[in-house]
C-alpha cells in the first residue's frame, strides 16, 4: 500500500513519525561531512527540498535529539556504523530567513532580530543555569526585536562561543534561505544597508568564529561574493553546474520510476517527464522537480504545481521591463527554442536591469532555464587577448515553466483584460477602427508597466510594443506562428504572423514611434510604417509559403508616448 503524501511537510521529524512518503536522501550528511568544507553554500531552485535537508542535518547532528536514533533507522545512512556514533552529538544554530520579505531595511532588521531573539530563547537555559558571567548575561539579555545593528550581527557568534563552552564542542551552524530578504531589497530598493549588515553579519558567525565546526547555508542564489561574501575566503559554493551533491536536491529519474511503481502510476511516466522533468545539476540533466511530483502523486492530476506555488515577481519584472532583446529571446523561448549567452553564476543584483546576461544567469539560478549545451574557455595560446568566455545554450526546463511564463505574459495585460481580448478579436477581423480604440485602452493602462523609470522616456514605447508583441504570441498560440523584427525581402518588419489554419489571413505589423522633427503626425507615421512594408517586401516570406498577396493584411502602428494610431492596407 502507498504511503500517504504529505504536501508542504518540511520537518524531518514530522515526516518519518508519521509515515509520509519520504525519498531518502540522508546520504547527502555524509558526502558533505566528508567533504570536510568548513562552510557551504548550495543554490537551488525553490522547492527543491532545501528546508527538509536543513531539518534533516539538524536533527541528526543536534544534541537536541540525542535519543531519537529512530529517525534515521532504516535509511541509507544508518548503514554506516561511523555515522551512527556522531548522531546527536554536536550543538547546531539553525535559523531561517525564509519569511523576511518585508518592504523596507527597518521592517526586514525588525524581522531578522525577531528570528535571532526566538533562538536565544530556544537556549535560555544558559541563562537560567548561571553559566554565563554578567557582561555575557548582559549580552544575551540584549537580544531582543529592538536590539542595535552590532549585537544583531554579533548575535549568531556570541552564542555560537556559549553553547561550544557549554557543550564542549565547536558548534554547526545552519543558515536557509540566506537571500530571501536580498531579492526583496533589490526589488524595494533597499540593497545597500541590508548587503551592509549582513557583510557584519555572516563574517562574525562564519568567518571569524573560532567556535564553528562547520557552516551550511541553502539559498536560489549565489550571491557575489563582492556583494556580502567579501569576507568569506573560506566558503565553498555549489550551483547548478557544480558536480557535488547532484541528486541530492530535487528527485532523479530512478526515484521518480519507484514512487510511481509504489502508487501504481508507471503508465503516466512519458507524460510525467514531459510536465516536471528537465532539471540540470551538475553532470545530471534528468532531474524532476519534486514539489510537482508529490502533487502530483498526491492528486494524480497534471497542473503546473511548481511554477505557481509562489510569486515570481522579481522574475516578471525583469522581463516586462527588460530590453527589445531580452522580449525576443523570450519569444524564442516560448517557441521551445534556445539563446546562447554568457552565465555568471554570481549574481549581481546591480546588474540585473542592465545586463540580459544577468538576468538569464537568475532565470538559470531559480530553475526556469536549462543548460542544454555549454563551450568552455577558448583561446590562441598565443595571444592571450584573444579568451572567450564560456557560452552556454539555454532552453526553458520543461512544459510546466513554459505553462508558466505564458500565465505571465498574459498577466501583464490584466489591468484591461477585456480591452486586450476586444483588441485580438478586433485584428483577426480586421477591423481597424475597432484596433483603434481598444488599443489606445490597452496603451493607456499597461504603458507604464514597461517603463523601468531609469531610460529615457523615448524608448519605452519599443519596451511596450514588444512585451505586446509577446502577448499576441501567447494568446494567437495555436492559430498563428509570430515572429518579429526578422530578415524578409530587403528589410526588416516588425511582427509576421503566419496562420495555421487554411481560412486565416496573413498579418504584418510594422510599428513605428513618431519623429516630431520628421512627421506632422501620427497619420504621417501610419503612412511611412506601410511605406516600408510594401518598399521593403516583407509580403514575400508569406507569399513564399502559399499565401496569396490578397490574403496578406498590413498594419501600421505608430506611436507617440502611451497615443497609438493603427492604419491598415
Amino acid at each position: 500500500m502507498a504511503r500517504p503524501v504529505g504536501i508542504g511537510y518540511q520537518d524531518f521529524e514530522e515526516i518519518r513519525t508519521k509515515n509520509i512518503f519520504y525519498v531518502d536522501k540522508t546520504d547527502f550528511i555524509r558526502e558533505w561531512w566528508e567533504e570536510k568544507d568548513q562552510v557551504t553554500l548550495i543554490a537551488r531552485p525553490r522547492r527543491f527540498g532545501k528546508t527538509l535537508t536543513m531539518s534533516m542535518v539538524e536533527q541528526f547532528f543536534s544534541v537536541q535529539y540525542a535519543e531519537r536514533e529512530d529517525l534515521f533507522d532504516g535509511l541509507k545512512l544508518w548503514e554506516d556504523e561511523k555515522f551512527q556514533e556522531l548522531q546527536g552529538t554536536y550543538p547546531v544554530i539553525s535559523l531561517s530567513f525564509a519569511n523576511v520579505k518585508e518592504p523596507d531595511f527597518y521592517s526586514a532588521k525588525r524581522k531578522i532580530c525577531q528570528i535571532l531573539s526566538n533562538l536565544y530563547s530556544k537556549n535560555i537555559f544558559l541563562l537560567k543555569q548561571g553559566f554565563l558571567d554578567e557582561r555575557e548575561r548582559s549580552f544575551f539579555q540584549a537580544v531582543n526585536i529592538d536590539m542595535d545593528d552590532v549585537t544583531a550581527t554579533m548575535a549568531v557568534h556570541q552564542l555560537s562561543l556559549y553553547l561550544s563552552r557549554y557543550y564542549g564542542k565547536k558548534v554547526i551552524i545552519l543558515l536557509d534561505e540566506y537571500d530571501t530578504p536580498m531579492q526583496e531589497a533589490y526589488v524595494n530598493g533597499y540593497w545597500d544597508e541590508l548587503v551592509t549588515f549582513f557583510r557584519s553579519m555572516f563574517n562574525a558567525a562564519f568567518k571569524t568564529n573560532p567556535c564553528l565546526e562547520r557552516g551550511l547555508m541553502t539559498g536560489i542564489t549565489r550571491v557575489s561574493r563582492e556583494s556580502v561574501f567579501s569576507d568569506l575566503n573560506n566558503l565553498e559554493v555549489v550551483t547548478a553546474t557544480s558536480e557535488k551533491y547532484e541528486t541530492f536536491f530535487g528527485f532523479t529519474t530512478w526515484e521518480v520510476r519507484e514512487a510511481l511503481e509504489e502508487f501504481g502510476l508507471l503508465d503516466k511516466e512519458q507524460e510525467i517527464k514531459r510536465w516536471y522533468d528537465g532539471f540540470a545539476f551538475g553532470t545530471k540533466s534528468d532531474i524532476y522537480n519534486p514539489w510537482s511530483i508529490l502533487n502530483y502523486l498526491d492528486k494524480q492530476k497534471f497542473a503546473a504545481y511548481w511554477a505557481n506555488s509562489s510569486s515570481n515577481g522579481l522574475i516578471g519584472k525583469l522581463i516586462q521591463e527588460g530590453s527589445k532583446e531580452t522580449k525576443q529571446a523570450m519569444e524564442e523561448l516560448l517557441l521551445r527554442k534556445s539563446l546562447i549567452t554568457e552565465i555568471d553564476e554570481q549574481i549581481v543584483y546591480s546588474q540585473l536591469d542592465k545586463s540580459d546576461s544577468a538576468i538569464w544567469s537568475l532565470l538559470l539560478a531559480a530553475g526556469y532555464l536549462k543548460v542544454i549545451r555549454w563551450e568552455g574557455y577558448q583561446e590562441n595560446m598565443e595571444d592571450f587577448g584573444s579568451l572567450r568566455e564560456p557560452k552556454y545554450e539555454l532552453t526553458l526546463t520543461n512544459l510546466e515553466v513554459a505553462l508558466m511564463f505564458r500565465s505571465m505574459v498574459r498577466g501583464w495585460f490584466e489591468k484591461d483584460r477585456s480591452s486586450y481580448n476586444d483588441f485580438i478579436k478586433a485584428l483577426l477581423l480586421g477591423d481597424v477602427d475597432a484596433m483603434n480604440e481598444y488599443m489606445n485602452r490597452v496603451s493607456e493602462l499597461t504603458f507604464s508597466s514597461f517603463d523601468t523609470g531609469k531610460s529615457p522616456s523615448e524608448s519605452e514605447p519599443e519596451r511596450f510594443y514588444h512585451g505586446f508583441v509577446l502577448g499576441l504570441m501567447v494568446d494567437l498560440a495555436g492559430r498563428y506562428v509570430l515572429t518579429s523584427n526578422r530578415e524578409s525581402g530587403f528589410g526588416r518588419y516588425d511582427v509576421m504572423l503566419e496562420p495555421l489554419r487554411p481560412e486565416d489571413d496573413g498579418i504584418i505589423l510594422e510599428f513605428k514611434v513618431f519623429q516630431r522633427k520628421k512627421e506632422k503626425d501620427l497619420k504621417c507615421t501610419v503612412e511611412r510604417a506601410l511605406k516600408q512594408i510594401e518598399e521593403k517586401k516583407y509580403a514575400d516570406v508569406l507569399i513564399a509559403k502559399g499565401i496569396p498577396r490578397e490574403r496578406i493584411r498590413k498594419y501600421g502602428f505608430a506611436f507617440c508616448g502611451k497615443n497609438v494610431r493603427i492604419g491598415g492596407a
